[in-house]
């Protein structure tokens, strides 16, 4: 007689038997399955409604929860679609986060955090009031000056007629914790609850993924909505020569060109409890660039960039991009190749803004881990409707965020304007995403993400300069600025004949403007020929201070004398005299006539070792005079 018994099991194939010895484990009843129906990513259950779910035990038997002939039923796990469609992979990261408001008593772990260090610009909207003055309306108010009505008392700072009436799309971040938190009892609370799109590791009721998965550790499917707040509702470049600056490069090669915001947040007056990101400097990495694509290359010194930036009071807050083609040269004109007939951003640039927001979270204490969201910008530089160069500014949403995190989006291969969610493979599981849109007929419908239109992820941030220009750092007028960075055309290199030729153009009265350049200082801050690094920090606080007395003190510092004396030997390197300084001038000469004497075909730089040709009068390498 065998000792097996027969398990009946209903899908949506229809029923297939299983026979099991009745002393397996329920682990071994899901192989069995899995091996038969020849599916994966499903649940197990008693009733026919789905009711009791049997989970995948290591320790439960068989024989204690079933009999010979009873009939399970199999639910296929949201996501997990036997439909496989072939896609180009690109691997990114991401972040996601949802809202949660839950009515359980408060307690430690859901509490608004107060050791979170949030940033300066939002500990001030924390404490402002944030509601908005009306004044005292003469044909409606009947009251005296001192008194309030419903016609001139204050407003919230979410009330959706302001809103409306001035043309404000999207709520501020702190107007939207107002709106959640306004209405909350005592005994509720309000928390920015991350979600995540992958399978939460460590389940013990079933074996991992692909073999098991139980509703404990499956991520919900998600629902994609148009995020009705933004982090940041400006950003205001201090003046158009930033931006001038950075086009330059297209304007000389045709090719298109990335950077780096670097700048400040600060409070935007024209939204309510709003938040706005000021633009000092552009910096533009290593890349390689052509008339249709940018590829981003490995940066070795942003780290050196980014504490340059943060000895002068600024963070990197977001980047910038070219998409600019010519139409007439003659006229100035470019071509108009996005808006709302194409595309605003590509799925490849929403998947690159998701990854840099992740790099630059939003620290919030309302947020579970401390962070949620991210006011990292995102600036496109294209034709619009009238076939100028203007700016663009977006944001993703935190959902946009949490499939890129979590690897679940990609661009389509030959629709910009589409992304599409991956589906579920042995090695990763992924959840379904949709969202919903009106039908011919005007109904609303829900689609699966497969594939997804971006503009679901998308967030409009208004970009803009300033009527009066603002200047932290030098405002050129006819002299030549400093090279950029990582320019590798004639005339835009930076180099110490570069640096030379700058400094020499500037009156010694003038040390304070000549040196506020933040490429100029990221290049002198770089330098391996002077220990310049080291002795820059009251540089910096000359600069960010635009103090002169501090700039003239540190101009007297032996360093700076050096690099001094080494500007105006190459100034003179052609005439065959260096006026070094005392004390540089016997090692110097006496190393460069050791030089001489090794070869009357070459010579040795006394500062990179390097072994240059006779008839040249500076570095090959570090430009540096003979």
């Amino acid at each position: 007689m065998s000792d097996k018994i027969l398990i009946r099991v209903q899908s949506a194939e229809g029923i297939k038997r299983i026979e099991i010895s009745p002393k397996s484990n329920l682990k071994q009843l899901y192989d069995s399955v899995q091996n038969v129906l020849k599916v994966d990513g499903f649940a197990l259950f008693m009733e026919r409604n789905f009711a009791t779910e049997l989970h995948a035990s290591g320790t439960q038997l068989v024989g204690t929860t079933l009999k010979h002939g009873d009939m399970i039923y199999l639910k296929q796990i949201a996501g997990t679609s036997s439909r496989r469609t072939s896609t180009t992979a690109i691997d990114k990261l991401s972040f996601n986060s949802a809202i949660k408001s839950s009515t359980e008593k408060l307690n430690n772990s859901s509490r608004p955090s107060l050791e979170v260090i949030e940033d300066e610009v939002d500990q001030q909207l924390f404490k402002s009031s944030g509601t908005i003055k009306r004044e005292r309306d003469s044909k409606l108010c009947h009251h005296n000056a001192n008194g309030r009505c419903v016609h001139c008392s204050p407003l919230e700072p979410y009330n959706e007629s302001y809103l409306k009436e001035h043309n404000i799309k999207h709520l501020s971040f702190h107007s939207y914790i107002r709106k959640q938190t306004s209405g909350m009892d005592h005994g509720k609370y309000f928390v920015f609850d991350d979600i995540n799109c992958r399978i939460k590791p460590g389940c013990r009721e079933h074996p991992p993924w692909p073999k098991g998965i139980c509703s404990k550790c499956q991520p919900s499917a998600i629902t994609l909505n148009r995020q009705t707040y933004r982090h940041v509702d400006n950003v205001m470049f201090e003046n158009t020569k930033i931006v001038e600056r950075f086009l330059n490069y297209w304007r000389t090669t045709g090719h298109q060109r990335m950077g780096f915001l670097y700048g400040t947040y600060e409070q935007h007056t024209d939204v309510p409890l709003g938040i706005r990101a000021k633009v000092a400097a552009i910096y533009e990495p290593p890349q390689e660039s052509s008339r249709d694509s940018i590829n981003i290359c490995p940066d070795e010194g942003a780290d050196e960039v980014d504490a340059v930036a943060k000895a002068l009071g600024l963070k990197k807050i977001g980047w910038i991009f070219t998409d600019l083609i010519t139409e007439d040269a003659s006229a100035g004109t470019v071509k108009q190749i996005r808006g709302i007939e194409t595309h605003f951003l590509t799925a490849q640039e929403c998947i690159s803004a998701g990854e840099l927001q992740n790099r630059h979270p939003n620290p919030c204490k309302y947020a579970t881990n401390g962070t949620f969201g991210s006011k990292f910008v995102t600036i496109c530089v294209t034709g619009d409707q009238t076939k100028q160069v203007h700016m663009e500014g977006y944001a993703v949403s935190a959902q946009c965020m949490a499939l890129v995190r979590d690897n679940c989006l990609i661009p389509t291969k030959d629709a910009p304007e589409l992304g599409y969610v991956r589906e579920s493979t042995d090695k990763q599981y992924v959840p379904d995403v949709f969202y919903k849109e009106k039908d011919q007929y005007g109904n609303e419908v829900q689609r699966l993400a497969r594939p997804l239109p971006v503009e679901y992820l998308l967030v409009d941030v208004p970009a803009s300069t300033p009527l009066q220009p603002q200047f932290t750092f030098t405002e050129y007028d006819k002299r030549q600025p400093f090279p950029i960075e990582n320019r590798y055309i004639d005339g835009h290199l930076q180099d110490f004949n570069a640096l030379s030729n700058y400094l020499s153009a500037w009156a010694e009265e003038d040390f304070l403007e000549a040196i506020s350049d933040f490429h100029l200082l990221i290049y002198l801050y770089k330098m391996d020929m002077l220990p310049l690094r080291q002795h820059m920090g009251p540089l910096f606080e000359a600069v960010r201070a635009k103090n002169p007395n501090q700039a003239a003190e540190f101009k007297g510092e032996e360093v700076w004398k050096l690099l001094e004396s080494l500007v105006q030997a190459s100034s003179t390197g052609s005439g065959g005299t260096a006026n070094y300084p005392s004390g540089a001038t016997s090692s110097a000469g006496a190393a460069g006539a050791d030089a001489m004497d090794m070869d009357a075909n070459t010579w040795t730089c006394n500062h990179c070792t390097f072994i240059n040709r006779g008839e040249l009068t500076s570095c090959e390498i570090c430009s540096l005079p003979r």
